[in-house]
This record gives C-alpha cells, structure tokens and sequence, in this order.
C-alpha cells in the first residue's frame, strides 16, 4: 500500500477552505446584485441588521476583519444611502455606523438570500448547518 502524501493538494485544509470559499462566495453573487451589494457589503449588512449603530471596531470584530479594508466597504455601502457614519461624541478616535431607513428596508428584500443559496448549492439545510459549525470551531482554533 503506497504511503499518504500529505503534501498531495487535496490533503490540504487550506486548499478545501480556499476553493470551497471562491465557489460559495460565487453564488452569492448572481443573488445579492439585485438587492446592490456586493458579498463583503452584504456581510457588513448583516452585522448592521444584528445590531445598529455599531462601531467600526465592533463591526470588524464581529467580521474576522481589520479596519483597512473595512473602511472602504463602509464609504460604498454610505455613498449607497444605506448607512451614515458619524464620529462619537464622546471618543472622537471611535466611528459610529448605523443603519438608515434604507438600509433598514433593504433587510426585507434581503431575507430570501439564504434560501436562494441553499437552493442553488443543493444540500440539506442540516449538512449546511453542520459544516458551518465545524467551519465556525476550525476559525476559533485557529485564533
């Protein structure tokens, strides 16, 4: 019996989690155009419809992202009417980002996002559920 390459590209971890993540991030795409926002936005958003305002250092936190390319998300999704960003009174180092009415009604359109996806990757709701969990203890392990 030949022994394991465990440098043999499909082996990898990172190369399952790369392709796997270029392949789901692409069917969102098709998906989230209509509603005018890109994947990263649509990420933000949900950080938003959770919670807003939110900080810009909450907001990273909450998206496994640092502030540099956070920054330029947050000055699209303003220019698109969906957000304002203001400084806090109180910190002026600290940027406050909430929601604007639009930004609130766009969740609406937005809540059939997941079924779409489920519908176009074609698996049970339970395996999704279940590989997003082990994806979600594989990112704490990793930290």
């Amino acid at each position: 019996m030949p022994a394991v390459d465990a440098l043999a590209l499909d082996r990898q971890v990172c190369f399952a989690l790369a392709a796997a993540s270029r392949s789901v991030i692409g069917l969102y795409r098709p998906v989230l155009e209509p509603l005018g926002l890109t994947h990263p936005q649509y990420l933000v958003m949900l950080a938003l419809w959770e919670s807003s305002p939110r900080t810009v250092r909450n907001i990273g936190e909450a998206l496994a992202l640092e502030p540099a390319p956070l920054s330029p998300l947050l000055k699209r999704l303003e220019a698109a009417g969906l957000i304002t960003r203001s400084r806090k009174v109180d910190d002026e180092r600290s940027l406050d980002v909430e929601l604007t009415v639009a930004g609130r009604a766009l969740r609406s359109r937005a809540e059939g996002v997941p079924a779409q996806i489920v519908e176009r990757l074609g698996m049970p709701v339970a395996e999704l559920e279940a590989t997003r969990d082990a994806l979600t203890r594989l990112l704490e392990a990793s930290r």
